[in-house]
């Protein structure tokens, strides 16, 4: 199949999750003999900070300005079995009137942000990337958040066919590698700031710093604000690019996974960080949500941290137990979390939504 994606950004993996999620997709992707074509605005703060260049097997469009765009799309489309538009995508709006008005065999709306999404609808926001008549003329809707997310997108945004396709891990960036002595931690949380984690991110990371003076915390991510309650014993990475997650991760004697608030509503959210971590061994600490045991075995493959007082058990726990649950952890996200099985199951997915009547999901006007 062809696939052409409008997307956030696979170019640059500054301030954003979708950029190592989407590298890893595609590569798996083209593995299977797919074509991936993926649409990008060319932002400045992107720019900066690009870290690929092109998409081996596939093709990386970059634009200044939708106009500039359009013609182009329309062209990958006429060809293409799949058109798919993702939330954040900076030209959702019009690039969903390009796909929905193409010959495209599936026309797809991925969702990577659901929780956000149905967050805002229920604050009476619409998010500026879905479009005002909702999702109901796009012939499938995925969603990375599985469980009650999957009805809210039929019931408020009109979804037809949903399906969801959880986030994964590129074996091939992500895995066991030496430590690094910029990176040692006794706990480490990898994320860019969100204001909606800062609460969890309180009682988990920033308290058991205060309580454990004697020990080291390390946090990587961007957008972090100056006002951000640092402690002495807290260091600071502005960016950590993908190919030096693994030393990050396996610098740690344990790394913490705190979900955005709206996320860990709807449950059934796995972070990409969170498959990330665990296919390089790191033992992983994690708030709690509803469906985090679909992903992973609790106090075999992966640790709850509702309390900092659960935070304080985790970093008294010995070596050989933290080390324990990081390689069933990696075991687990090898078996089921995998790029390569993602592609699969999103095959599956196209392909059925490929042979549903044209009635169903052809074009609209059908």
């Amino acid at each position: 199949m062809k696939l052409v994606v409008f997307g956030l950004s696979v170019s640059s993996s500054w301030g954003n999750g979708h950029a190592t999620l989407w590298r890893g997709l595609i590569r798996a992707l083209t593995g299977l003999g797919h074509r991936v074509v993926f649409f990008e605005r060319d932002m400045p703060y992107y720019a900066e900070h690009r870290d690929l260049f092109e998409l081996p097997g596939g093709g990386l469009v970059l634009y200044p300005e939708w106009e500039e765009a359009r013609r182009r799309a329309q062209r990958e489309l006429a060809e293409a079995d799949v058109g798919i538009v993702t939330s954040y995508c900076p030209d959702a709006i019009a690039a969903s009137e390009t796909v929905l008005s193409s010959p495209a065999r599936v026309r797809c709306f991925y969702d990577l942000d659901t929780g956000v999404t149905i967050g805002r609808l229920q604050a009476g926001r619409a998010p500026e990337y879905i479009p005002q008549r909702g999702l109901g003329d796009f012939d499938l809707v995925l969603s990375y958040t599985g469980g009650q997310a999957l009805a809210q997108l039929k019931t408020r945004l009109g979804a037809r066919h949903v399906a969801p396709l959880y986030g994964s891990v590129d074996p091939q960036t992500h895995h066991p590698a030496p430590p690094e002595e910029r990176f040692r931690a006794d706990l480490s949380y990898l994320c860019t700031y969100a204001a909606d984690r800062q609460a969890s991110l309180e009682d988990l990371f920033i308290e058991p710093a205060r309580r454990r003076p004697d020990l080291r915390f390390v946090i990587g991510g961007s957008q972090y604000p100056g006002d951000f309650p640092w402690s002495e014993n807290i260091f600071f990475i502005p960016h950590v690019p993908p190919a030096e997650h693994p030393a990050f991760y396996c610098s740690s004697r344990l790394t913490l996974s705190v979900t955005r608030a709206a996320m860990a509503a709807m449950g059934y959210c796995p972070s990409g960080r969170l498959f990330e971590a665990a296919a390089c061994g790191a033992p992983i600490l994690s708030d709690d949500w509803d469906g985090l045991d679909y992903f992973f075995e609790p106090g075999v493959e992966i640790q709850i941290a509702r309390t900092t007082g659960h935070v304080m058990d985790a970093l008294a726990k010995s070596p050989e137990d933290l080390a324990r649950i990081g390689r069933a952890g990696r075991e687990r996200v090898l078996a089921s979390h995998t790029a390569e099985r993602r592609a699969l199951e999103l095959e599956n997915i196209l392909e059925a939504a490929i042979s549903l009547p044209v009635e169903t999901a052809g074009n609209a006007e059908c």
